[in-house]
């Protein structure tokens, strides 16, 4: 089973930039996907810069997209778009991570903005899509959104993962899935919520962890990661090389 780097170029997003990612997994395939680093998007005088990804998986495919986070530098401007199509039987296990600002230098996220969308769609054998998770996100550094309870809460790090179906066995799964999170310090939030339409295949795990820590919310997706891959894709949880690196 193929593990993908994808690379792009090291010098990050400035305003103006735009960057396409299209990944396509043939029926009955299984690829794995990831960065050798963070994504950077800088500060502009005005431009903003855009990623938009398309990730199709055909019938009976499987993708695992986990990219490193991206961080969003102070005055920055973004869009970012993920969109997932899934045909008949496809399985996926995905992540988004944002950064605001370099909390490891101080950096704070005090000017810019980021619109952040990333929705999940299964096919029919028609065609006809439904969707499974659609996440909107619209990131204002100068909004309440940055520190009120309702939204980030002064939070400098929002991650998501995304198993599509719910894998079986949940009963048992869930529990550990939450204990996951037991570890981390005070202010630092996870959970994780089973989305159903009422037939497994409409079904998603939605993961989420909000704190102050790229560190903290990398391995705690990589926990939960190592939990889900076993159960939805009968794979040991054998980390990509360039994580260690």
């Amino acid at each position: 089973m193929p593990h993908v780097y994808l690379l792009h170029p090291p010098g990050g997003l400035v305003g103006g930039d735009q960057l396409t990612v299209d990944v396509s997994v043939g029926g009955a395939a299984h690829a794995l996907v990831t960065t050798p680093a963070a994504t950077k998007v800088y500060r502009t005088a005005g431009p903003t810069a855009s990623q938009r990804q398309g990730l199709r998986v055909e019938a009976g495919g499987a993708l695992e997209w986990l990219p490193q986070e991206l961080i969003l530098h102070d005055g920055c401007a973004a869009e970012l778009a993920t969109d997932v199509r899934l045909g008949p039987g496809a399985r996926f296990l995905g992540v988004d991570a944002l950064c605001f600002g370099l909390p490891a230098r101080g950096e704070r996220f005090a000017a810019g903005r980021c619109r952040q969308r990333f929705e999940v769609w299964r096919e029919d054998v028609s065609g006809a899509a439904r969707p499974l998770v659609i996440e909107r996100g619209r990131f204002d550094a100068a909004d309440p959104v940055q520190s009120a309870a309702w939204g980030l809460g002064g939070a400098r790090v929002h991650a998501l993962l995304v198993a599509a179906p719910a894998p079986p066995g949940l009963a048992q799964l869930l529990p550990l899935l939450r204990a996951a999170g037991d570890g981390l310090p005070a202010g630092d939030r996870a959970g994780v919520t089973v989305v159903s339409q009422g037939q497994p295949e409409d079904g998603a795990l939605v993961g989420r962890y909000l704190g102050a820590s790229t560190e903290r919310a990398r391995h705690y997706l990589q926990a939960l990661w190592t939990l889900l891959r076993p159960a939805l894709l009968g794979r040991p949880a054998t980390p990509p090389r360039i994580w260690a690196t």
